[in-house]
């Protein structure tokens, strides 16, 4: 393996990427509890069998400009992804941002202007890329998908839950 201050060099070819248990072991390293052991191994052994990267997901709210101190260590997380050679998607929620959201423990946030998501989500941008690498990173919108469900849609998507869940 060659790495460089504490990165692959990106000049490497597919196979000089460090093994599916390698990447592991790195992934691991520094959390406390991963839910989904098994599959993300499985997922890093197919990866490397099909010399296919894998796409990572992350998504954040625009409710604030800044992201917080917190977001961090997922960023780090989400670097080492790249470090190994996978992709990530950096989702913003413009979408339930929009429509305020109703999962906050004390209270809903509140619904904010298309303007104002549009300066939090550059904000986010200029923030995020201090950390991940912008040629490797996908910013996505998740209006992209959930503005085009109509009300059918929505409901049948209500339907699978119970309304205490949807609460």
């Amino acid at each position: 393996m060659l790495w460089a201050a504490g990165r692959i060099l990106a000049d490497m070819t597919v196979r000089q990427i460090p093994s599916p248990d390698d990447q592991l072991e790195l992934l691991l390293r520094g959390a406390l509890d991963v839910h989904v052991e098994q599959e993300l191994t499985a997922r890093l052994h197919r990866s490397w069998r099909q010399q296919k990267p894998l796409c990572v997901k992350a998504g954040f709210d625009p409710t604030a400009p800044d992201l917080h101190l917190g977001h961090l260590v997922l960023f780090n997380k989400l670097r080492q992804f790249q470090d190994l050679g996978h992709t990530v998607i950096f989702v913003v929620g413009d979408f339930t941002a929009r429509i305020g959201d109703p999962t906050g423990k004390n209270k809903t946030r509140p619904p904010l202007s298309p303007e104002e998501i549009e300066r939090n989500r550059q904000t986010y941008k200029d923030q995020v890329f201090r950390v991940l690498d912008p040629a490797r990173t996908e910013v996505r919108c998740n209006s992209e998908w959930l503005g085009a469900l109509g009300l059918e849609q929505i409901l049948k998507l209500c339907a699978m839950c119970s309304l205490a869940r949807l609460i």
